[in-house]
């Protein structure tokens, strides 16, 4: 079972994959420099946190849709998003979402030009089983439902051009 999948409902994952780093441009700009620092809750990442999260999965994302279109049952290698967190101090926001909207590019590109055999095409994640080139572009696209949705939170709570409002909680 895909996790992120249920997460799209009707919703074609390629459309939604495309139309990410146009949603994130907005929430980045509404949300500002003060914004960027806020977070859901307390011990949770801020949006310049989830920002750069969105960044290092589109390069993760990136190596598993062409290793899967190269090799014959490729098996992903997962990793620790919370280990690789620990560097995002090193980051500006702004950095994040260049190199989030460069890559998404780049990989629409790639998902758009899949054949049907392409996405149907096996690959294996040791932590989730069989999948295939499609179900990686449905992780992508419910991941990207799923960090929106978060920034969207965050971003109600702070006033036009990034300032807080007096609700609002920081970390």
């Amino acid at each position: 079972m895909n996790p992120y999948a249920a997460q799209l409902g009707n919703r074609d994952p390629i459309e939604v994959v495309a139309a990410t780093s146009a949603q994130l441009k907005k929430l980045f700009e509404t949300l500002g420099p003060a914004g960027m620092k806020e977070s859901l809750a307390p011990g949770k990442w801020s949006a310049r946190q989830i920002l750069c999260h969105l960044a290092d999965c589109e390069l993760v994302f990136s190596f598993r849709l062409r290793q899967t279109l190269a090799e014959d049952r490729h098996v992903i290698q997962p990793f620790d998003q919370d280990k690789w967190a620990n560097t995002y101090g090193a980051y500006e926001a702004g950095e994040a979402m260049a190199l989030f909207t460069a890559a998404r590019q780049w990989n629409v590109k790639l998902v758009r030009a899949a054949s049907p055999a392409m996405l149907s095409k096996a690959v294996n994640h040791p932590e989730r089983g069989e999948m295939t080139f499609k179900t990686i572009v449905e992780t992508m696209a419910g991941h990207d439902l799923n960090h929106l949705q978060q920034l969207e939170t965050i971003a109600a709570r702070v006033a036009p051009g990034g300032k807080r409002s007096s609700f609002s909680t920081s970390n």
